[in-house]
Formats: structure tokens, sequence, C-alpha cells
């Protein structure tokens, strides 16, 4: 048998046949807990016997592996054990060191584990320094696959460099090691759990005498033992709550569950959900405390919780009404007064605050109006403490596009100059394709939630492949849309314009085209029905998109009526790991007249970094005998993509194979006659507010005015 210290204990007398009770110390017998204490030299000492005498047995020859962290022996680094010559990663057989000449398996004591056969012992290789020891059978550890992933995360051998690895740092390193062994396996309830360290050398070959080539490793055999369970369970006052039997469900431990110190944490997190969803603004949770009880294998729980009284929400205060008023406030929030309080509404009011860009910081503090009663809950008010931010914006851009040519942008805000959320902008652009000189006045959350109301006037020339346009327009819009903090499965915008506007189709090779002048009304309505998981960078789903637009236009004293009309669709799917598969169509048509009795501008077009890659801006469709793209009545257009993750930058890198198509018609039913095919490479690259795309395409079938290469640079993906 062993001293506690881990040095073997040395018989009484050295000569002659003894039996195994005449090798047992009489310090041992008379005195065992400070024989056990002192360590076996000490009782040899006691017995008037010469340690040095005492012949070497090679079977209680010290293995490092029974060395205790604080064993005077443990830290001698010409103390070296060689690791067997047979090491295989199965089938080794173990022998346990506590057994002394015995050589038994170290499994042995589980309940199960009766002297299996050495192929049992399932052997895990966490690095050529480092293997762990399991029993076979998954029933006496099931948590081995996550316990070996936290292991690896926390190991210290598994820092240890090539260069360090020698027995002396790999002991020292093993010691730790041993203690966060001990430690993983109590937060999985295994607070008997034995952990049997071996320190030595694997010889790359078979010649013993050569230890040029031994390679340090390190063995941990671990014998989980029984696992703990929790006993008493004691939550404070939470029985007091009006409905704590559902809150005591959400803490999904009852007596009896196996101890495990992550599902501790999970529980407490979800019963403070609960209590902040289900009416109970001012509840608290102590620290929880676990008193283990190693004769009943349980440990014991309390964790005090005082819920504070159940509530519904009153009314919502603003510190400056006069900026931000109260009556704002409970309008954009996502509740009514006399709903039961939720932590979640509470938390969804301030970052709608905060996304109104109005105010620099905001604090909401629930505060009592009236105390619960045990028929009634109580009521209480959210103060709204409010820091104005700075609301006036001047902003200013440069750049060139293939489509766009050279453009300069600028533009003036005052966020909130009629309160409450009542912006006015005035915005200008000075361009070689583009002029433009517009104001407009933006009404957030208009009676609603996510509500706006919009009013623009504008003046424009713009010059594209296909138009030449000087319009005049006012235009008026009330919608309820997805923005980026709340991605909405149904948003919809309705609105009608008025424009006068003077156009014709591009001069070409110097031959001016004859310009006419239309006055247009129209009234349009969308819908989108949005299943996908992302605004900007959807990765499953899918999106349909409904669009009308009846008009009236008057030119040269001749009125027509029609109606466009557009249908949009995509679908997203993952397919593999970091790879989505998007595909998208559009169907336009342009009902009840013909083609060149609708301004130009009104006609469909296609081709651009939105629609068939590869090709420049309305450069797709029919051109008449100059090579003037002159639009059509009808459009199809289809696209599919492949969006594969590259690890490159932490992951924010993609690249993006594209493959385009799409047709415009002069009729108003598709013929085809007109079909282009794009393809081409992009890059995204992911921001905290969706990817930044650059696409790279080339024309497929290039028309004599198309360029072989177009270039778009855009925010989010491109559908």
């Amino acid at each position: 048998m062993l001293a506690a210290s881990g040095l073997p204990a040395f018989a009484q007398d050295s000569s002659g046949s003894q039996e195994l009770a005449d090798l047992i110390p009489d310090a041992a017998v008379e005195r065992p807990e400070d024989w056990a204490q002192d360590g076996a030299q000490d009782g040899a000492q006691q017995q008037n016997v010469d340690p040095a005498t005492v012949p070497a047995s090679p079977s209680l020859v010290p293995d490092t592996a029974t060395l205790e962290p604080d064993s005077p022996m443990a830290d001698l680094p010409q103390f070296e054990v060689e690791w067997p010559d047979d090491l295989q990663l199965q089938g080794i057989e173990e022998v346990d060191p506590l057994a002394g000449a015995q050589a038994e398996n170290p499994f042995a004591n589980l309940p199960r584990f009766r002297q299996r056969e050495r192929e049992e012992i399932d052997l895990v290789e966490i690095d050529r320094k480092l293997v762990l020891g399991f029993p076979t059978d998954a029933a006496d550890f099931p948590e081995r696959s996550e316990f070996l992933s936290r292991f690896r995360a926390l190991s210290t051998i598994e820092e240890l460099g090539d260069s360090e690895q020698n027995i002396a740092q790999l002991s020292a390193r093993a010691r730790a090691d041993e203690e966060l062994l001990q430690r993983l396996m109590r937060n999985y309830g295994y607070y008997n759990a034995q952990i049997i360290r071996r320190v030595g050398a694997q010889r790359a070959g078979n010649d013993a005498a050569d230890n040029s080539d031994a390679q340090a490793r390190v063995r941990f055999n671990i014998i989980p033992g029984e696992r703990y369970r929790f006993g008493a369970i004691d939550l404070g006052t939470l029985s007091a709550a009006p409905d704590a039997q559902d809150l005591r469900t959400a803490f999904g431990i009852v007596q009896g569950d196996p101890l495990n110190s992550d599902k501790l944490v999970e529980e407490q997190r979800d019963l403070d959900a609960a209590l902040g969803e289900n009416g109970y603004p001012f509840a608290e949770i102590d620290d929880p405390e676990l008193l283990v009880d190693h004769a009943r294998e349980e440990g014991d729980l309390t964790m005090p919780v005082v819920p504070g009284g159940k509530y519904v929400f009153g009314q919502v205060n603003s510190s400056d009404p006069k900026f931000l008023s109260s009556k704002q406030l409970a309008r954009i929030a996502r509740f009514d007064a006399g709903d039961v309080y939720q932590r979640s509404l509470e938390q969804d009011l301030r970052r709608a605050i905060v996304a109104t860009g109005l105010v620099s910081s905001v604090a909401i503090t629930p505060r009592e109006v009236a105390a619960p009663s045990e028929a009634e809950p109580g009521e209480i008010a959210l103060d709204v403490d409010l820091q104005r931010a700075k609301l006036r914006t001047i902003a200013g851009a440069i750049g060139y596009g293939s489509e766009d040519g050279v453009k300069l942008e600028a533009s003036w805000e005052h966020r909130n100059l009629f309160p409450p959320e009542g912006a006015l902008k005035v915005r200008a652009i000075a361009g070689t394709q583009e002029q433009l000189l517009g104001v407009s006045f933006k009404k957030n959350n208009f009676y609603q939630r996510d509500q706006v109301f919009l009013l623009d006037a504008y003046a424009s020339d713009i010059e594209s492949e296909a138009v030449e346009a000087r319009t005049v327009a006012l235009r008026g819009s009330l919608e309820r849309l997805s923005n980026l903090l709340f991605q909405r499965p149904f948003s919809w915008s309705v609105g009608s314009e008025v424009l006068l506007t003077d156009e014709r189709n591009r001069v070409t090779d110097g031959i001016a085209r004859p310009r006419e002048t239309y006055l247009i009304a129209s009234l349009f309505g969308s819908a989108t029905i949005d299943f996908s998981d992302s605004l900007l960078d959807p990765t499953e789903g899918f999106r349909v998109t409904g669009f009308l637009a009846p008009e009236v236009s008057r030119s040269n004293g001749t009125e027509v009526f029609y109606l466009r009309s557009q249908a949009d669709a995509s679908y997203y799917q993952s397919v593999g790991s970091g790879t989505v598969v998007a595909t998208r169509g559009r169907f336009a048509t342009i009902q009840g007249a013909k083609t060149f009795e609708i301004a130009p501008s009104r006609r469909l077009y296609a081709g651009g970094g939105s629609s068939i890659r590869g090709y420049g801006f309305e450069a797709v469709g029919p051109r008449n005998d100059l090579g003037e793209p002159t639009g059509g009545r009808s459009l199809v257009e289809f696209s599919l993509e492949a969006r594969i993750d590259t690890g490159l930058m932490d992951g924010a890198v993609q690249i993006v194979p594209f493959v385009d198509a799409g047709t415009v018609s002069i009729s108003s039913t598709p013929d085809f006659r007109f079909i282009k095919f794009g393809a081409g490479l992009g890059v995204r690259y992911k921001t905290g507010f969706g990817p930044i795309r650059v696409d790279v395409g080339v024309p497929l079938n290039p028309g004599p005015d198309d360029s072989p290469v177009a270039v778009y640079v855009s925010l989010g993906q491109a559908f």
C-alpha cells in the first residue's frame, strides 16, 4: 500500500520470506492517519529500518503519476519514468499505481467497469504531448465530448511549444492540468472523480538504450465515479408570486437531477428571463450557493429569489416633452397601457428611441404607480430620460461610376425641425449625367410605429443610356417598411405623384431627336411578404413583392391610361458550410397603351448592377435604327449566384460567382427576341450594417455598343 504522499511504504524486515501482513509497518496499524501524513520514510525509521538498505523493487519504483502536487519529489526534473515503448492509442494495458504490485485496470472501481479487457479503455490523443484515458462505456461519462472541447481550450500542456518539451516543464504543466481536470469534473457533478497522472517519455524506436529521440508525454486516466445530484432546492420567496408554478417550471432543475454548473447558470438565466417577461420588473435573484454533502452524494441549492410583485404597463413619461413628447414615445412603444410588463418590450422601446437619431443617450426606469394586490397586478410608469443629439447634418460625396459618370452630391438636414420627428432635407446633385435640386419633408413614426410619411419635390435633368428628361415632380407616400431595427414579415407603401417632364430619346451621332412634353399623374402601391432571415444579407427564406401603378398621361393633346405592374421573388438556401445559393426572378408589364404613347422615362428597361450585370444601366432591350434603347412594355429577368465564405479576414470576405439573364420586349407580353446573358464574379465584405458589394460582370452575348466589362459597387447583396 502507498502512503498519502505517494512514496512507497517499506517493509519492517527486509530479510527472509514474509507474508503481506508482515510488510505493513506497525505505525500504519497503530496510527494510520499520522503515518499517512508523515510518509513512508518516517514509518520505516520508527521501526529502526534503514531505508537505504531496502532493495529496490520494480513494482515499487515511484511513478510521477502517483505523486500528489505537493509531494517533495514531484518537482524533481531527474525523476523520470519512461513512457511504455508499445504506446498505442487503442488497447493500452493500464496499471493503477495505487494498487502496488497488483496490475489492475484503473477503471475497475466504476460500478459498470469490472475488470474489462484492456482494449475497452478508450484513449484520446489531444496532441503529441497529451493523452486522456476514459471509460469506453458512454454511460460512465456521457458529457465526454463537451468535456474534451473545454479541456482543449484551457489546457496548459496544449500551449507548450515543441522547443519546451522536457519532463521538468511538462511535469509542472501536468499538475496544473490535473487541477483543471478535477475542476471540470466537479463542474459536471463528478465530485469523487479520480485523475491518475503519468509523466514520461515515449521512444520513437525500440532501442531501450537510445533516449535521443524520446518524446516527453503526459497521460491522464480519468475515473468519473458516481455523479452527484441536486438535493434540496431553495428558491427563496418565488412561491409567493401569483404565477409561481409557471415560473418554477422555467427554472428547469428539480431534486434528483444530475449536478451541472452550466445547467445551473442556464436555468438561472431562464428564470430571470421568465420573471422579466411575465410582469416582474423589480425581481431580484441572488447568486446561487451549492452545499455538497459527500455522504449523500448530493448538493443542496440555495438561490434566493425575490419576485417583487407583478405589474402592468402604465404611462410613458418623457423628460423633454417639447423635444420628444410622452405621446410620441407611447406611440412608438409596442405595448399599450394595461398590458402585462415585459422587459423585452421595455428594451425595444429604448432601441426605437435611439433609432430616431434624435438622442445621444436614453435611460428608462420603471417606477411603481400602484402597488399590486392579491386580486390585481400593480401598475408602473416608464420614466424616459433623454439627452438631445446634434440634429443638423451637412453631407457631401464625390464619385465616379460607369453608369453615372462623375457625380457630386451635397445635402443639409434638420432631423427634428417640426417636432416630434419631423425632418426637412435639402439636396443637390451636380454630375455629367444628372443634375438635381430637391427638398423633402419626412415624418417618422407617423401616427404609428415605423410608419413614415414622405413629401418630396424636385427638379432634375437626367441623361441616361436611353433617355434625356427634364422633370419637375411632386411625390407623396405613406409607407410601413422594414428597417435595420425591425424586419417586417409584411410591409407596404401607397402614394401618388404628379410630374411634368420634357423628354426625348438620347442624342446619337449628333442627331437630335424631337422632344415631347408629358403631364403624368399616378397612384401607386406595393406590398412585400418577407420570410428571409436578414434584410441586407439573407441566408434562408424567401421574399415576394408586388407593385401596381395606374397612370394617366397627356402629351400633344392625346391622353392615355395604362397600368404599370411588376412582381419580384427571391429565394435563399444555405448549402454546406458557409455557402448560400440565392436566386431571383422579375416580371413586369405595361397594359393599356402603345410603347410610343408612353413617356420614355416610364417604359421598361434592363441592365445594370441590380438587373443584368455585365451590361450598362438601361442598355438591354429593343433599339431603334440609331442604336438608341427605346424601352418596352414587358420585362423578364433571372439571376442565380452562390455566396461562398472564404474565411479571410475573420470570415468577413465572400466570393460570389453569378449568372444573370433578361429581356425587354416591345409588346406587353415577353417574346425573348432581345434576351441577354451576363456572368461574373463578385466580392462581399461583411460589416456590422451589411455587406459591401463589388461585382465585375461581362456580357456573354454583347451587342456592338456594349462594353467588355462592367463594375458595380453598392451596399447590401444584389438581391
